[in-house]
């Protein structure tokens, strides 16, 4: 399902008393290291509308694009606390994640990840190997779920974003060498634009 919106216009969802401007979703990108955006602390969502639900459904097809598991709406320009998902690939296991807070964390395992919005770039992250977490669907109706392994790290990756982090910032010294040479050409592209 998606909407569209005439050229030009901006979608409006609004957050108590401040609205957050969705850009046209025809031209929704993801955005990439250093851009601002991905270092602000998401707004949380409280309108639940078709609005949000063509972004979530935008957001899957450019994660899909991508080749990727997991996108959050700081990632593609948009300051709100959602995220997408897919750990298989398959289209039915498609995930949308409305204003995530974790309710328990268990159990540790270090593995390298990387990052749609630091191509190039990959890190050593320690996770937690079970998570549970209290959210929204897309409709606002609540949900709790439970995951392990794959699927745990990629809800804290990507609620990492919402949060203004990135795996950058939790870099060990072997990872600052190994990444310098990437980060320093999404810096510079980023500069040139």
């Amino acid at each position: 399902m998606s909407s569209k919106t005439p050229p030009g216009k901006r979608l409006l969802v609004f957050i108590g008393r401040l609205s957050v401007k969705i850009p046209n979703l025809d031209n929704l990108r993801i955005v990439y290291y250093p851009d601002p955006v991905l270092k602000k602390v998401a707004d949380e969502v409280v309108t639940f509308d078709q609005n949000l639900n063509a972004l979530a459904h935008k957001m899957i097809d450019l994660m899909h694009g991508a080749k990727g598991v997991g996108l959050a709406a700081p990632q593609v320009g948009v300051s709100l606390r959602l995220f997408v998902c897919n750990p298989t690939g398959e289209e039915g296991d498609d995930r949308i994640i409305v204003n995530p807070k974790f309710v328990d964390l268990t159990g540790a395992a270090e593995l390298e990840e990387g990052c749609l919005s630091l191509p190039g770039v990959t890190v050593n992250m320690r996770r937690a190997t079970t998570v549970n977490m209290e959210a929204f669907d897309v409709e606002g109706h609540p949900i709790e779920m439970t995951a392990q392994d794959l699927t745990a790290r990629i809800w804290q990756h990507e609620t990492d974003h919402l949060d203004g982090r990135l795996i950058i910032d939790r870099m060990s010294e072997s990872d600052e060498i190994q990444n310098r040479r990437a980060i320093r050409q999404l810096r510079d592209d980023y500069a040139k634009k």
